[in-house]
């Protein structure tokens, strides 16, 4: 096995344990490297034959990742296959795909905060704090996912400007 090969091996299962590690399934991840590895789009079969699995599963996950948009599929001349790549904002469209868990427990909080009043609960000091807390985090992790994604605007097209 060549340095490039293990270093490729290295790359897609250390990604799949990032993935494993943010609750989501260790196979997408795998394919979600292989992709951003690979300079040219590949075959669905080739990216199951490359992670060693079968094209059922692989299909599921292309599938899933299309619909975040991390992944999209693109046209082969020679071909009739299913050929895949790496959405161009692949980066972007993970961090926009995680605001909507972050507006989401904004919302849980607010909600709750809430019905302790309307339910008039008693002793409920600690839960009305960490509440409190979680409104006020992910309300300023929101006010700055805008400035977030117009600093990285400028920061990757100095990357592929060069």
């Amino acid at each position: 096995m060549t340095e490039k090969e293990k270093l490729k091996n290295e790359f897609i299962m250390n990604f799949g344990h990032a993935y494993k590690a943010f609750g989501l399934s260790k196979l997408m991840g795998h394919v979600v490297a292989l992709l951003i590895y690979e300079s040219e789009p590949i075959s669905l079969e080739d990216i199951a034959k490359q992670l060693n699995r079968s094209k059922g599963p692989i299909s599921q996950i292309t599938r899933r990742l299309r619909d975040k948009q991390l992944i999209r599929r693109v046209w082969h001349p020679t071909s009739r296959k299913d050929f895949y790549e790496i959405e161009p904002e692949i980066f972007e469209n993970a961090f926009r795909n995680n605001i909507d868990l972050i507006r989401n427990n904004q919302k849980i909080a607010n909600h709750f905060k809430s019905e302790i009043k309307t339910r008039k609960i008693k002793d409920s000091s600690v839960l009305e704090k960490r509440l409190l807390e979680m409104g006020k985090f992910y309300a300023l992790m929101d006010k700055h996912y805008k400035n977030f994604l117009d600093e990285w605007e400028i920061e990757r097209k100095k990357i592929y400007s060069k």
